[in-house]
């Protein structure tokens, strides 16, 4: 899952960005209003995190400004004047959850996997398809309630597609979503990731649970609940 972290504290950012890639995400970061426009408006986001204190655009300017342009990436909004009215204004300009400053990591954590698994109509942390079944809390995955050991990448391919079952994804629109902006979305590395899927879910090939549409990309198979 891909999030952008839009806060001008470069150190607070900084950590941030680091709790979140421990925990398997992708993270760009904005350190002001405008780059934070751009990169929400050019870049497909599962979330994105937004102070309100933000320099050249302030956050409620940025989060209205994308709303209008009928962005529905989920957005956390963060600031650090505790006023009720300050969080009203920012959940009515369209912002998703609030924290306020200082918050623990754990906090922010568990806010941005509740707000992901509720986009994706998912709002337990644990999805089962079949025989497969995949916690994104703790990002376990087990095959015939037997653990399974899948990579970081693995688990990220995973779990995108047990958030989006039975929708066409490109390899696109699956690289964009795993990996940051610096990376090369012409690699043919997520057929390898694929791959190892397909063997590691299916060893028997019974299952099929991966499929490949030619020139269009791939669609997980198994209804999930």
């Amino acid at each position: 899952m891909r999030i952008l972290v839009v806060e001008d504290e470069q150190l607070l950012a900084n950590q941030i960005r680091n709790h979140l890639t421990d925990q398997q995400f992708s993270v760009d970061m904005a350190f002001d209003g405008r780059d934070g426009d751009f990169k929400l408006s050019e870049y497909p986001y599962d979330l994105a995190i937004i102070d309100l204190g933000l320099p050249h655009m302030d956050g409620l300017s940025l989060i209205r400004k994308a709303r209008k342009k009928d962005i529905k990436t989920p957005i956390i909004i963060l600031t650090a004047r505790g006023s009720w009215q300050e969080k009203v204004e920012g959940l009515d300009a369209g912002a998703d959850d609030y924290l306020t400053k200082p918050f623990h990591m754990e906090e922010l954590l568990a806010r941005c996997n509740a707000l992901i698994r509720r986009a994706a109509g998912q709002p337990d942390p644990t999805l089962s398809a079949g025989p497969v079944a995949l916690n994104s809390r703790t990002q376990q995955v087990w095959l015939h309630e037997q653990e399974i050991s899948l990579t970081a990448y693995e688990y990220k391919v995973l779990e995108y597609f047990m958030m989006n079952p039975n929708k066409v994804i490109s390899k696109t629109e699956l690289t964009e979503h795993i990996y940051d902006q610096d990376f090369d979305l012409d690699s043919n590395v997520i057929e390898v990731f694929v791959l190892r899927l397909r063997k590691k879910l299916d060893p028997e090939a019974e299952l099929k649970p991966i499929e490949t549409l030619r020139g269009r990309g791939y669609r997980f198979t198994l209804a999930v609940n």
